[in-house]
């Protein structure tokens, strides 16, 4: 008589596969749950900054501490592009989003509160 130590799902290849699509399901369902919970706070930023009022003095110095490098002081574009009548081509929430997302490389995200993100793209809006 010989003697295993192999446990039962050893035993079952049809519960070890059960157990591995489990292990999967569970781990899709919280990446699911974090991308869910990111973009809801992402809308609730987008809308506070939409409902402020921005100031274009205040987003003109925020420009020029954080934008220069790769904008140009008049904002005609160096490494990043030329930002005259980008308000034209984009809307403002896909302003936010590139703002706070960096979504087209080398474009860095950056952090930024929602009153600073509303004088920002309120200064943006004057390079028409």
């Amino acid at each position: 008589m010989t003697t295993s130590s192999s446990s039962a799902a050893d035993k079952n290849p049809k519960l070890k596969i059960w157990k591995k699509y489990l292990i999967i399901f569970v781990i899709i369902i919280f990446i699911v749950a974090f991308l869910s919970f990111n973009q809801q706070e992402t809308d609730t930023f987008i809308m506070k900054t939409l409902e402020l009022k921005g100031s274009v003095e205040d987003g003109d110095v925020l420009f020029k501490m954080n934008c220069v490098g790769c904008h140009g002081i008049t904002a005609r574009g160096l490494v990043g592009p030329d930002l005259h009548s980008i308000t034209n081509r984009l809307s403002d929430i896909e302003i936010i989003k590139q703002v706070v997302q960096g979504r087209t490389p080398p474009m860095p995200s950056f952090e930024i509160d929602s009153q600073n993100m509303s004088n920002l793209l309120r200064y943006l809006h004057t390079l028409n």
